[in-house]
């Protein structure tokens, strides 16, 4: 495990500031966009593996102006499933063609005898910790550098013997590996099975956390929370990400927008509103010294 200990902290030590998810609808916009550009670009490498033709060709372009962090779909870490080589012999390949300097994927299930287009939670449970931390560090060693595992939105739990926090801890420091912490997920989870979201947030080890992802979720009329990804940031994950900035500094930021896009101006300015909380976050902790 020498090698991949040796690449831990190089590329994340590279990350900073805030980016933006990349989806095809925006790639064009965001090529032409003569304002402030995101510091970096989040991207889904099994919707781009093997593109060609003209959005193939947009990709190359992004990848001359941007840097990539990948953020994976498909790889089913919480699954029985034997992973599947082919998918990640491609997402290596990918990783390196374009120099992509994290590569995260969900904690959860979405596979079984074929993909079910869902991220469906797991079992918060002892026997589950030893079960993904035993993939993960497969996943590792194949790639040859550090899987980062996001903490994903739920709406039941199969089997529960710890907090969410407690197993996400525990899958991490069995796996050896990074975490990417969604506030907007936290939000979520928070509000729906009723527990703090600054105490979550505070019982996460530091130590693991890579960067972040925010995004926007609907409010059914009883309260209950829908991760939609497809709504502007809340004011309650704006004063989360605050917390989360407080506690661990100014962790590199993505703003997630899948769907039911506003012009782009608007998300560049979410995303400007992430600079401008990191830089204020920056400010405090300096003023702190």
């Amino acid at each position: 495990m020498a090698e991949l200990r040796s690449l831990r902290g190089t590329h994340p030590a590279m990350l900073s500031g805030a980016g933006l998810g990349l989806r095809r609808a925006l790639l064009e916009d965001l090529l032409d966009f003569d304002g402030t550009a995101p510091d970096f670009l989040e991207l889904a490498p099994e919707n781009w593996i093997g593109v060609g033709g003209r959005y193939g060709s947009l990709l190359e372009t992004a990848a001359e102006r941007f840097d990539f962090v990948a953020h994976g779909l498909s790889l089913n870490i919480g699954g029985v499933r034997p992973l599947d080589r082919r998918l990640l012999g491609d997402i290596r390949t990918f990783l390196e063609r374009f120099d992509c300097s994290i590569y995260s994927e969900h904690l959860s299930f979405c596979a079984d005898d074929g993909n079910l287009y869902e991220l469906l939670p797991l079992a918060f449970t002892d026997d589950m910790v030893k079960h993904v931390a035993a993939r993960v560090r497969q996943v590792q060693e194949f790639m040859g550098r550090e899987l980062v595992l996001e903490n994903s939105s739920y709406y039941l739990v199969p089997e529960q013997h710890m907090t969410e926090s407690a197993f996400i801890a525990a899958v991490l420091d069995e796996a050896d590996c990074g975490l990417l912490l969604d506030v907007n997920n936290v939000i979520v989870n928070s509000v729906n099975h009723g527990y703090d979201a600054s105490a979550f947030i505070q019982e996460l080890p530091a130590e693991r956390l890579r960067y972040l992802h925010i995004a926007g979720h609907r409010i059914e009329s009883d309260g209950f929370r829908i991760d939609t990804h497809a709504a502007d940031v809340g004011d309650e994950a704006w004063q989360l990400l605050d917390t989360v900035y407080a506690h661990f500094g100014p962790v590199p930021t993505v703003l997630e927008r899948d769907s039911a896009f506003p012009p782009l101006t608007d998300l560049m300015g979410e995303v400007e509103h992430i600079r401008c909380k990191q830089r204020l976050a920056q400010m405090s902790s300096r003023g702190n010294d």
